[in-house]
């Protein structure tokens, strides 16, 4: 009878010990998928602070302008990330994307000018410079597809000599030089907005409309979600549902988590591969046309700094490296916390170069939290097993 009572009071102290291992597991697994939130939100509340000591006061981080340039600034590393989300998803890679965008930025800008001088209205030729740089973007995807999914070549080294390609296509379809002499009245579409503010007495005014206003006035104006941004919020949602509420969604995570198995319970690999690789070079397409419109110009090296900030906010945003997990959110998480990062660096007179060596730190911290994630998951599937 002792013997027993002694097993029985063994086997409840044992219990209790793996409820707490578990308990301590599940903490851990949720602070692994809340850091990145955490950690935005700690970052703003930093600058807020830092931003009007450094400055005496003159600056402050948390104002509507600021609010709209860092918007702004994440568009073109959000769109390429958005792409790259369902590649790396895929447990894939796209090299190519920053090239891609330069090219969709030079193609836009040709077609678009070329219409107009051949007497086609303005926004007929501003969807004629969109369809130009969807065009270009998508038969690279095709190509890296199909090289990747037919011929089974790694998605690395396939994208790495894509983007070379495209590299070399940018550059003579522009002839070395920044595509200008497009008609002036794009600049609205990339740089007007939904809204506009006056600060004054009494809240300040709003605008529906750009107000005709020069001088103090236009220096005090804010705009208010911009044209672009507006446009990168639908392409963002978008891919929302597609990711999350969709067979093709769907696909993708089983495709990233084990293509075997994917290939055996009849998913349409190959094709599926190939559809994801379009769809990265798509929204590459879709930034270097929202580029083109912003400055007015077609760049042949404009996504060429942004491929490496475009994987970091993925990364960032808790998207496995090795396939299978990860939102649409969290990318943009990701690319928010690089665009406030350098933002509020810029307005504490950090020097540049520190900028790189904080988003790296934030890649590698993010890289380990992943790996400790998966490392968390597989012991508790352990311990359920035992």
């Amino acid at each position: 009878m002792t013997e027993r009572a002694s097993r029985l009071t063994l086997t409840r102290a044992s219990a209790a010990h793996a409820g707490v291992r578990t308990r301590a597991q599940r903490v851990a697994l949720f602070f692994s998928r809340v850091w990145a939130w955490a950690f935005l939100g700690l970052m703003v509340l930093f600058f807020v602070v830092a931003v009007p000591l450094t400055t005496g006061g003159s600056v402050n981080f948390l104002t509507i302008r600021n609010s709209q340039n860092i918007l702004v600034a994440i568009i073109p590393v959000l769109l390429l990330g958005l792409g790259q989300t369902f590649v790396i998803i895929a447990a894939g890679i796209d090299l190519s994307v920053g090239w891609v965008m330069s090219l969709a930025s030079v193609l836009a800008a040709l077609a678009l000018r070329s219409a107009f001088h051949a007497g086609v209205p303005l926004f007929p030729s501003v969807l004629i410079g969109l369809i130009a740089a969807l065009a270009g973007a998508a038969a690279v995807g095709l190509v890296n597809g199909v090289i990747i999914a037919k011929l089974k070549v790694p998605a690395f080294i396939v994208t790495l000599g894509t983007s070379f390609i495209v590299r070399g296509i940018a550059y003579l379809m522009s002839e070395n030089t920044t595509v200008i002499g497009l008609p002036p009245g794009i600049r609205a579409y990339g740089n007007d907005a939904l809204l506009y503010y006056i600060p004054g007495e009494g809240g300040g005014l709003y605008f529906l409309q750009r107000p005709e206003v020069s001088g103090e006035l236009l220096r005090r104006m804010d705009i208010i979600l911009p044209y672009p941004v507006v446009v990168t919020a639908f392409v963002v949602a978008w891919a929302i549902f597609l990711l999350h509420r969709t067979q093709f969604g769907r696909h993708t995570y089983a495709i990233g988590g084990n293509m075997d198995a994917a290939v055996r319970s009849g998913i349409p690999v190959d094709r599926r591969i190939i559809s994801i690789y379009i769809l990265s070079a798509a929204t590459s397409g879709i930034a270097g046309f929202l580029s083109m419109l912003r400055f007015t110009a077609g760049s042949a090296v404009i996504g060429d700094p942004l491929l490496l900030s475009s994987i970091a906010a993925v990364i960032i945003g808790g998207v496995s490296m090795f396939g299978g997990a990860g939102t649409v959110i969290g990318t943009v998480i990701g690319a928010l916390i690089i665009a406030v990062l350098t933002t509020g660096l810029v307005m504490l007179n950090v020097d540049a170069f520190w900028q790189f060596i904080v988003v790296g730190t934030v890649v590698i911290v993010a890289v380990l939290i992943d790996q400790s994630r998966d490392l968390i998951i597989g012991r508790t599937r352990g311990t359920a097993a035992q």
